[in-house]
């Protein structure tokens, strides 16, 4: 503990200076706006920073602190416009909406602003004190992890989704299995074949998530918004006298924000896991603990449905330096991108940096508690500010919204066929709400689908097709065994209550 105390005072030497502490209150605010911009997100936000930070010939830790910075803030960001206007900044912040949006139309916008900062806060920083402490021991157990591990994690966390189904779980299953769907287009990496592409050389690489997100909540949503107007319905939100949630709210959250954050570390440290599956399980988990609570309302406006995702995935955001640190493999998207600029100053992440190299380590690491304690000190005060676009009127919200979701989504791959994509699949995501069907299961069944399908491939590879490798490891049998007691111990206890009230 000794040695890491010296390095830690060594990093926040690093992170303190003036020039790097200008660079983190940039970057921070710089991620929080690209991240509240539907369609940008993490990687674009991290992506557009490395060619300025490489011409202006920063030295390689100031790069790093940049880029640390952008990517919190993003997650940050990504809050805003899912709890303003159930737009999700990016794939992280889906689950964000379905608390975040009638909370607003409850007029306690200001409230969940505030809250969903103060857990992404509280996130951020367990998941830095679990970098301190614990990271050599949870890279070797990230180690653990091999295709067949990560099939069980996904299918577990499909059965997870059994929560997210709403009221009508008919329809909330049509959602999920249409995201399965979505998943499966584009070219089969195993055997070549074209797969639901319809001759579209456009759709060899599947369709875009951001696209997909893009299309079935910001562009539906512009839809449904200007329908209601059209039709004289009159859409206003409640105002609150409120700016900032209360000491009553902060404790009522309190245990669901520390549980997430909790396990959204954990997923963080997995690579590939992502802050998306993160914050989708933590949901989950937190709605199946409040079954029991009569004051429930997950889905219509409950804090804690609001304050576990948040907390989730930006412990999950930073959890995933972790392995990108210690052993040199990406854990996100993102930290991939990272990795990249680091090789542009000759760097090879791994073990032996911090050898070779404490005080860019360090000093990165100090930097993600410097550029957390920065964005909560912008995001709480600029609450209000965030808040005055609910007082825009429809006729100019409508085409901001879709404009700036256009421009997000070409500006990834700038092809016209994208825009195509986003106003077709948007017309679906329209009628989909027309007829109540849940987005939730859908986006996630994309996000799942991908990633189990994958793994299952990985997994059969090594063992010639033989089944029994999903279930040989100790931590596979853990989840297959988790989801089955997800599946079975609700359906046990309502047969349970059946027989009671029969006899």
């Amino acid at each position: 503990m000794g040695n890491i105390t010296q390095y830690l005072a060594m990093g926040f030497e690093v992170a303190t200076s003036p020039y790097n502490l200008l660079i983190a209150l940039l970057g921070s605010f710089f991620g929080t706006v690209i991240g509240l911009l539907p369609g940008l997100g993490p990687i674009n936000g991290v992506a557009m920073l490395i060619p300025i930070a490489f011409a202006l010939q920063m030295p390689p830790e100031s790069a790093l602190i940049l880029l640390a910075a952008v990517y919190v803030g993003t997650e940050y960001g990504g809050r805003i416009a899912s709890i303003l206007i159930n737009v999700p900044g990016d794939a992280a912040a889906v689950m964000t909406t379905l608390d975040g949006y009638p909370l607003t139309k409850k007029g306690l916008a200001n409230v969940a602003l505030s809250l969903s900062a103060w857990a992404s806060f509280l996130g951020s920083m367990l998941a830095f004190f679990g970098i301190v402490i614990f990271a050599p021991l949870l890279a070797n157990w990230a180690l653990a992890f091999g295709p067949a591990e990560y099939f069980a994690l996904m299918v577990f966390a499909f059965c997870c989704l059994t929560g997210l189904l709403g009221a009508d779980p008919i329809k909330g299953l049509i959602a999920a299995l249409l995201g399965l769907l979505i998943s499966t287009i584009g070219v089969d990496s195993n055997s070549g074949l074209y797969r639901f592409t319809f001759d579209l050389p456009n759709l060899a690489d599947g369709l875009s998530f951001i696209v997909v997100v893009i299309a079935l909540f910001a562009v539906s949503e512009m839809l449904q918004l200007l329908e209601n107007s059209l039709t004289g319905a009159k859409i206003t939100y409640p105002q609150s006298e409120r700016k900032l949630f209360n000491l009553q709210e902060l404790k009522f959250t309190l245990p669901a924000t520390l549980r997430s954050a909790v396990t959204g570390f954990g997923l963080g440290v997995l690579p590939g896991a992502g802050a998306s599956v993160a914050s989708a399980l933590t949901y989950a988990n937190e709605k199946k603990i409040a079954a029991k609570d009569p004051n429930s309302c997950f889905g219509e406006g409950d804090l804690r449905g609001l304050a576990a995702p948040e907390a989730a995935n930006n412990a999950a955001a930073t959890g995933s330096f972790i392995p990108m640190l210690t052993l040199g493999v990406p854990g996100s998207g993102t930290t991939a991108v990272m990795m990249g600029a680091l090789t542009l100053y000759n760097i090879t992440p791994g073990p032996v940096l911090f050898e070779q190299q404490p005080a860019l380590v360090w000093g990165f690491i100090a930097s993600l508690f410097v550029a957390n304690i920065i964005l909560v000190i912008l995001n709480i005060p600029l609450v209000r500010y965030f808040s005055k676009v609910l007082s825009l009127p429809v006729w100019l919200l409508v085409p901001l919204v879709i404009s700036i979701s256009f421009i997000g989504v070409y500006a990834i791959n700038a092809t016209t066929f994208d825009l195509v994509a986003i106003s077709l699949l948007g017309l679906v995501g329209y009628f989909l709400r027309k007829v109540n069907i849940p987005m939730a299961p859908l986006i996630l069944g994309v996000v799942l689908g991908n990633l189990m399908e994958q793994n299952l491939r990985r997994a059969l590879s090594m063992t010639n097709g033989d089944l029994s490798i999903l279930i040989e490891s100790g931590i596979s049998k853990g989840f297959w065994i988790a989801a089955i007691a997800v599946l079975g111990v609700p359906l046990l206890l309502k047969l349970k209550r059946k027989f009671k009230s029969n006899n």
